[in-house]
């Protein structure tokens, strides 16, 4: 049985073409690649609503991403990390998780 690498892309939702390329190139050399369920900065209005409840629970799934994935993979398009990303980032660095980076 083959063994394949999982990642789980990290960034701003602002870059869905990044994130949408990134999955792509991920998959076709071999790896399983977790993304977002949603893309709040570009258009997925749903994240936002019910009083940020939404985006919680998306930010709790999307950690759980992280514990699920042998690496994380940073869509840091013009060297742009957010918050949010840098949460995620100490989140895996915690856990021992492997780190990459777009640029």
């Amino acid at each position: 049985m083959t063994r394949y690498n999982i990642i789980t892309l990290c960034g701003s939702t602002r870059f869905k073409d990044a994130f949408i390329k990134a999955q792509k190139e991920l998959t076709l050399k071999g790896n399983i690649v977790m993304s977002v369920g949603l893309f709040g900065h570009s258009g997925d209005n749903e994240v936002w609503e019910n009083m940020g409840a939404t985006k919680e629970m998306l930010d709790d799934m999307h950690k759980r991403r992280i514990d699920m994935s042998d690496e994380i993979f940073v869509i840091n398009v013009g060297g742009y990390i957010g918050e949010s990303t840098r949460s995620e980032i100490e989140y895996a660095r915690k856990r021992k998780k492997k780190i990459s980076y777009l640029e």
